[in-house]
């Protein structure tokens, strides 16, 4: 193979202490035509100097490893690659689900199970086909991360509009928001992706004390993994937060998270009592809990009085548009405009529903 069919392929760095694990990643990733395994590690310290080498533009990061753990490897690579696409290789064990939550909050751009052992080789070798490949050309071929990728320092977001013939989407700017008018918020509803719960951590950090709006999150995480990042949420401090039960009153100044594997909605009741439901109904654009289920529901329950925000994302899992019975819609804050390029806010960048630019911590306003 030319070295100019090697620069279009992408380059990965396999990170895992497994021998036979290597290997397995090794045999799959090189089977994909678009994918090239440019090296290995077998601990935090390689890692962290086979990034700086040999300049990946994705690394597969195993958690547990000698010498020096993914964790505490990832913490490193980002003060000098702020922007690498990590995935994190963790088992789906309880202190895994725990482990890769503190990866997710400590940078890494997502996670991937470890197939279990009982599925043998054939059944790992689809799990990794169908789902690690797929993260892996996702993180790629955002523009952001591309870009970065090529540059040597860190890049700031840009906040000014493309050119009108560049064929990119412009942003929409639709009526006054509730936030802009002075009308009271009476809900704001999250959907996050990847790399979610950096960015919760962010905007919780954000929130203010007074702040008495309830909040409902959708975070695309299995159940496991929902459970620990709720308590994690919530021992920051700034507002109650546990993830939903079916039935439960919502109250004002709390956070209510769509627990993994099932949908949440609000709806509200005779008495004028607004209740979380969940249910256990087939995903919606591949996703369960899906951002698409809580927002109508919001729609419905709110009207114009919520301001519904996307914060990350990968693949066109993007919420429709929220209208209720009414027509009325929400707002829509994406994270940032260039990172809406591509993912759940990219396509909502696409369909023109993005109002305006937005730091993660739009909602602590």
């Amino acid at each position: 193979m030319t070295d100019a069919e090697l620069k279009t392929k992408i380059a990965v760095l396999v990170v895992d202490d497994s021998a036979v694990m290597r290997r397995i990643l090794a045999t799959v990733l090189e089977k994909d035509p678009e994918i090239n395994v440019i090296g290995f590690a077998s601990n935090g310290l390689e890692a962290i100097e086979a990034v700086a080498r040999l300049k990946p533009q994705v690394v597969t990061l195993d958690i547990e490893m000698p010498k020096l753990d993914g964790i505490a490897a990832l913490k490193e690579i980002r003060k000098f690659a702020p922007r690498l696409p990590v995935i994190m290789f963790s088992t789906l064990t309880q202190s895994g689900a725990r482990a890769a939550i503190d990866a997710l909050m400590s940078g890494a751009s997502d996670y991937v199970g470890k197939p279990d052992a009982s599925q043998g080789m054939e059944g790992a070798f689809t799990v990794l086909q169908q789902v690690l490949i797929p993260k892996i050309k996702g993180l790629t071929r955002r523009p952001l991360v591309q870009r970065a990728l090529a540059s040597p320092q860190p890049m700031d977001v840009p906040r000014t509009a493309p050119p009108a013939d560049s064929g990119r989407a412009e942003t929409v700017r639709a009526a006054p928001h509730p936030l802009e008018t002075g009308r009271r918020m009476e809900a704001v509803c999250i959907g996050v992706s990847t790399g979610g719960p950096m960015a919760l951590v962010s905007l919780f950090e954000g929130l203010r004390p007074s702040v008495r709006t309830p909040i409902f999150i959708v975070q695309h995480m299995p159940a496991m993994f929902t459970a620990i990042l709720a308590k994690r949420l919530n021992a920051l401090g700034r507002m109650p937060v546990q993830e939903g039960v079916h039935g439960q009153e919502v109250q004002d100044g709390h956070v209510y998270l769509a627990p993994g594997g099932l949908h949440m909605s609000l709806k509200r009741s005779s008495l004028g009592k607004i209740r979380l439901e969940l249910d256990d109904t087939p995903p919606e654009n591949f996703c369960k809990p899906a951002v698409d289920v809580l927002f109508r529901s919001a729609a419905r329950v709110y009207g114009a009085n919520c301001l519904a925000i996307v914060l990350t994302g990968m693949g066109r899992r993007t919420p429709r548009r929220p209208r209720g019975k009414s027509g009325g819609g929400h707002g829509l804050c994406a994270r940032s405009r260039e990172q809406c390029d591509l993912g759940d806010a990219g396509c909502d960048c696409e369909r023109r529903l993005a109002k305006q630019d937005a730091p993660a911590v739009a909602g602590g306003r």
